[in-house]
């Protein structure tokens, strides 16, 4: 299994409505993607304000390293990035094999 984080910052000029959209394009990712098993969206609460002005995240759970190699070039994981990149100030990705 694998974990396949995003921790994002989106431009300022990103309205909710942009940002409920990409997330429901995530979240519909694992019934089109095989070997995605799930997808957690979330909104940055924590008390300590470390976060770095990163608001949001997306944790994705790859099967296996096949399922982050169906993702990867999947037509699906380009649309989405077609929606992403012009909201997207910054973003970290980190992935992490359980």
């Amino acid at each position: 299994m694998i974990r396949h984080i995003l921790l994002i910052q989106f431009k300022s000029t990103a309205t909710e409505a942009d940002v409920e959209a990409l997330m429901s394009l995530f979240e519909a990712i694992p019934s089109k993607v095989d070997g995605v098993e799930a997808v957690e969206w979330g909104i940055n609460d924590s008390l300590e304000g470390k976060n770095k002005q990163y608001t949001h995240s997306v944790l994705m759970t790859f099967r296996d390293e096949q399922g982050r190699q169906n993702y990867l070039p999947h037509p699906e994981h380009d649309a989405l990035k077609a929606v992403f990149r012009p909201l997207l100030e910054d973003i970290i990705v980190f992935d992490y094999s359980l």
